[in-house]
């Protein structure tokens, strides 16, 4: 279920259900306080996994275990989501002309949260499907 691999690189398999977030929340903050990571804020690396890790249990086949991988990079720290599902995420480009969610609709924000307090953000195909990821900055 949990692998290190080396000191800077936690490797993560999540059940596909709603339980993988509150799960991903907390083993995000270990995976950060474990690796020395001094994000600028633990609470935005929580709330963006729980993001990312809510949309791909909502958006794609139960048949795979999600992965959570939480990397120290020089200027921060990178975390990706992997799911089984090869299909791009909505948009993660960032634009000028965002528009605004409905203040009435449940859903629609996931994405602009991670655009809007990431330092960076993307997605990339994998052997098994794709991997979105953010990247938040260390502390100054």
């Amino acid at each position: 279920m949990l692998s290190a691999s080396g000191p800077s690189f936690w490797r993560i398999e999540l059940p596909h259900s709603a339980s993988a977030v509150p799960l991903a929340r907390a083993l995000v903050r270990t995976a950060l306080a474990d690796l020395g990571t001094p994000v600028t804020d633990c609470d935005t690396a929580e709330l963006l996994t729980a993001e990312l890790v809510a949309n791909a249990v909502e958006h794609t086949s139960s048949s795979t275990p999600i992965e959570l991988v939480v990397e120290l990079l020089p200027a921060g720290c990178q975390v990706e989501v992997h799911d089984g599902d090869p299909e791009p995420p909505g948009n993660l480009d960032r634009s000028s002309d965002d528009a605004c969610p409905d203040p009435w609709q449940e859903h629609g924000r996931g994405l602009l949260l991670i655009r809007t307090l990431s330092s960076d953000c993307g997605h990339r195909r994998t052997d098994s499907g794709k991997a979105v990821w953010f990247r938040l900055p260390a502390a100054r």
